[in-house]
């Protein structure tokens, strides 16, 4: 098959740069690309935008006056992989050509071309002077927007500078084994026969040496394994820990459940009844694809949780899990977009949603059972802030011990984080709340 032009994929990362920057998530813009193009264009677009700050600096020092939108994205797409040459995917000339040749090409760019490529042969022949003249820049220093930073500094003043370097990363790619259908050490010797290494994570992860397409992995298509954060895989022995049914069987829901990884998990590791809820029609059905796969069943609703009259039998759940729509803080590295599409007043806003589903839904777990509240976020805002005015407001509540804030990385690399044995991972928070016997 024919190599896709590195001038093509420029383009490509340009347009998924143009949609961000217009408010539009990264995910429908990589899937307008063709499909050749597509691999190459979102893993430069990836790393396009986790350099962001910096390239938007640099082109400052480059032209004080921002060229038209297409152009403007070309070249800090291209600015943004090549100022540090020791990560560059391809050698700072060659991007250059490339990006030149992409704007000659482009129907939105071919007027700006003589200024992409002036622009990028003077950054090429002042690299030291220009970097250097961003380096006091707080936004090109950390690429998250200056709000951002402030935030986690605020929110974790002993390790802000790990979680932000973290983001800046890309993850790493680690599976969850279905235990109903092989054990981790089967999984992880077909691995191995197949030359990929793996280190063991949690109760039932593997981290791979270096991501695969999930159709080259072993027993993927048979059910064996997921894809899954290591963070994530602790919600559920967090929920099912020592809970006993009311019931002949435990009863769970879990809220907010696509794409259905936590819900597989679940059945995976109880014989039980679970619902898993979600207002998205289109991730719904996604939760029954994955269900399908891996061979489990849930009752699978859409509906919006709070709600509940809409969508509860009046039945209630030994164990709810609320994985809470937030920020999405603690995965922009594998979401690099986020940060750029996030505003301050998404978070208190959010905040007050999650505050909204919490009370909506702690009626439904039964007296003695519990409700384990989680988000993949980093803001205290979203985690044991909220954790904590929830008990204060709540007399039946009782916190038990959990993680609390999972702060993302990797302790070999970025100094402590709360539970080593997950090696890298996501950043998230757990809350687990036990409502008591005589509670309401």
């Amino acid at each position: 098959m024919t190599a896709v032009p590195l001038w093509r994929q420029l383009q490509a990362a340009a347009s998924v740069l143009a949609a961000v920057r217009a408010g539009e998530s990264a995910t429908p813009a990589i899937a307008r690309i063709d499909r050749e193009v597509r691999p190459g264009a979102q893993a430069l677009a990836f790393a396009a935008l986790r350099e962001l700050g910096r390239a938007e600096a640099l082109r400052r020092q480059l032209a004080r006056r921002a060229p038209p939108p297409l152009a403007d994205a070309l070249l800090c797409t291209a600015l943004a992989l090549c100022w540090r040459e020791a990560d560059a995917p391809y050698t700072p000339f060659t991007l250059v050509d490339q990006a030149v040749e992409a704007a000659k090409r482009g129907e939105g760019t071919r007027a700006q071309s003589s200024f992409v490529n002036a622009c990028l042969r003077r950054f090429l022949r002042e690299r030291d002077a220009l970097v250097a003249a961003t380096d006091k820049d707080p936004v090109a220093l950390w690429n998250h927007p200056r709000w951002w930073i402030d935030q986690v500094r605020r929110d974790h003043r002993q390790h802000w500078e790990q979680v932000l370097a973290a983001n800046n990363r890309p993850p790493p790619m680690t599976l969850r084994v279905n235990v109903r259908r092989a054990s981790r050490e089967e999984v992880l010797a077909d691995l191995q026969a197949q030359g990929l290494s793996a280190t063991r994570v949690g109760n039932a992860g593997l981290q791979l040496g270096q991501p695969r397409p999930v159709e080259q992995l072993p027993g993927f298509a048979e059910g064996r394994l997921s894809v899954q954060d290591a963070a994530a895989q602790e919600a559920t022995p967090l929920l099912l820990d020592g809970l006993e049914p009311a019931g002949p069987r435990l009863r769970l829901l879990d809220a907010c459940a696509a794409p259905g990884g936590k819900t597989a998990h679940l059945l995976e590791s109880a014989d039980a009844d679970v619902t898993a809820l979600e207002i998205d029609p289109v991730r719904a059905r996604r939760i029954g694809e994955t269900l399908e796969r891996l061979g489990l069943r849930a009752d699978v609703i859409t509906a919006d949780a709070n709600d509940v009259k809409a969508w509860w039998d009046g039945r209630p759940f030994d164990g709810v899990l609320l994985d809470a729509p937030c920020t999405a803080s603690g995965i922009v590295r594998r979401h690099p977009d986020v940060r750029w599409l996030r505003r301050a007043t998404d978070l208190p806003q959010l905040a007050a949603q999650q505050q909204r589903l919490l009370q909506a839904l702690w009626p439904l777990v039964r007296p003695g059972g519990r409700l384990l509240y989680c988000t993949c976020s980093v803001f205290r805002a979203e985690g044991d802030a909220q954790a904590r005015a929830f008990v204060a407001n709540n007399s039946a509540a009782r916190l038990r011990p959990a993680p609390g804030h999972l702060l993302p990385g990797s302790p070999g690399k970025d100094g402590p984080v709360p539970d080593n044995r997950l090696g890298d991972h996501d950043g998230f928070y757990y809350a687990l709340l036990d409502k008591a016997r005589d509670g309401v």
